[in-house]
């Protein structure tokens, strides 16, 4: 096991000229098969007897969409990455006469509570016509619920206790664990995908006592996070020469005043922040807690915590309002990426989900709100240190990976955040030369080089991608029939 910064590859081929989608011209190769026009693209899947898992609903999908798509690429790689989660990374069965999944990212034998969610989210819809898909879906929840239970400070957790390379960070520690950096969006979620299961199945199996209290330990861990009587019982720090590996302030980040806003020791990139509230994913926190309330309410029957929760939500987004609001010099009222509460305020976005870019994506805002549209406008600009550009397309990279990496999530969450069809367009086209001929997404890619790229097997943004790419086809089928 290793840290995800670590995994960094070099694909043998470098990409130009691509329409939405036509021919593509290859400038130069060496260890990747040329794709040419002449090339069949044969399935990159595992072969059927080595998949870890086999969905008759996901399985009819991908030929139903895949004969819709007149790009021969665009359809190859949507073939190789919708399944991929159920493919290469998930672990089922039957524990306690429960179903339980265990959901790796890819190429890290570890389960993120945010990973794992986003990483079975586009198969919901599914779950209606195929009962072991709903299964495999609520062995996820039930899996959450455990790793909850066991910390609710950690952000990922491995199968059992079998050791951790973090082991010596300076934190409570504890067996089962991978790692224990707290970021709000980790709670937010199994919360997510809970909802999600509930309102797409109207199952209610897998929100039993265990459940119900892991959603308690939540509330009580966000407030705890508000820090108004102290610090709280969270901190982290690790002895490491990337300076976003640990957090300042004695492992306790750096200042914040109480204002009722949620502290996130991390950002979903798994990096340090700068002000503890993260602006977006104390958005997410807040429709997460107002979805909880919903649920206690209709399915507990648990008026009190019901309530709890929406106090919880209402005094957030209050503080939101008053907080994370700002004025820039070119692009107006917008939105800040992290704040303070002594009016520091970051202006800057980061590729993963909770981002900035993503709120009308998690629902947090409308996407034709003008704050948003505002904030859209910033991160999509050369103003955002982190917006990359150069020959080989452009997008959201991260501090994780660095000056010139654009991430593929964030062209994916752009071209779900927006109704122009010539964006859209763009963004497919940039997304499948960022391949590099490998049939797969990736973490990051270089802006003038998609050859040269990290993380090969990261499923996450392969799952999201087949997301994409089936919201296309319910919304804008005529967009994907072109050649």
């Amino acid at each position: 096991m290793t840290s995800r910064r670590n995994f960094i590859k070099t694909g043998g081929m470098a990409v130009a000229g691509l329409s939405i989608l036509g021919k593509r011209t290859i400038k130069s190769a060496s260890s990747i098969s040329l794709v040419t026009d002449d090339t069949r693209y044969i399935s990159r899947r595992p072969a059927p007897d080595k998949r870890k898992f086999v969905s008759e609903a996901v399985e009819e999908e991908i030929k139903r969409v895949r004969k819709s798509i007149g790009n021969e690429e665009l359809g190859w790689i949507f073939e190789n990455c919708y399944p991929n989660t159920l493919d290469t990374t998930v672990q089922f069965q039957i524990l306690d006469e429960r179903p339980d999944t265990f959901v790796i990212t890819g190429d890290i034998d570890a389960m993120w509570l945010r990973d794992s969610s986003a990483q079975v989210w586009p198969y919901l819809p599914l779950t209606k016509d195929d009962r072991k898909l709903r299964q495999l879906i609520e062995g996820v929840i039930n899996r959450q619920t455990k790793c909850i239970l066991l910390d609710p400070y950690a952000n990922a957790f491995n199968y059992g206790p079998t050791g951790s390379p973090w082991d010596k960070d300076l934190t409570e520690m504890k067996p089962g664990l991978h790692e224990r950096k707290w970021e709000i969006d980790s709670l937010c979620y199994p919360i997510r995908l809970a909802y999600g299961y509930w309102k797409t199945t109207g199952d209610t199996a897998p929100f039993d006592g265990k459940w119900r209290e892991a959603m308690k330990l939540v509330v009580t861990t966000f407030k705890q996070q508000q820090r108004k009587h102290g610090h709280g019982p969270y901190k982290f720090q690790r002895i490491t020469a990337t300076q976003t590996d640990t957090q300042a302030g004695g492992g306790y980040g750096n200042p914040i005043k109480p204002v009722g806003l949620i502290c996130s020791m991390f950002r979903p990139s798994d990096d340090a922040t700068i002000f503890p509230f993260l602006v977006p994913s104390n958005y997410f926190a807040v429709l997460s807690l107002k979805r909880l309330a919903e649920m206690f309410e209709n399915i507990a029957g648990d008026h009190a915590f019901a309530g709890e929760c929406l106090d919880l939500a209402n005094e957030v987004e209050s503080a939101l309002e008053a907080y994370a609001r700002v004025k820039h010099l070119d692009y107006g009222e917008m939105l800040a990426y992290e704040v303070d509460g002594f009016d520091d305020r970051l202006f800057m976005d980061d590729a993963n989900i909770p981002s900035l870019l993503s709120m009308p994506y998690l629902g947090t805002v409308a996407e034709s709100d003008p704050l948003y549209q505002n904030t859209r406008s910033f991160v999509l600009s050369g103003d955002n240190p982190y917006f990359c550009k150069g020959t080989a397309g452009e997008g959201v990279g991260s501090p994780h990976t660095g000056p010139g990496k654009i991430w593929p999530i964030s062209i994916m969450v752009r071209a779900l955040t927006t109704t122009r069809e010539d964006e859209i367009k763009t963004c497919v086209k940039t997304l499948v030369a960022s391949s590099a001929g490998t049939g797969f997404m990736h973490e990051s890619f270089d802006e003038n080089d998609p050859a040269k790229f990290t993380r090969s097997w990261f499923a996450w943004a392969n799952t999201l991608f087949g997301e994409l790419i089936i919201r296309l086809y319910n919304e804008r089928p005529a967009l994907l029939k072109e050649r």
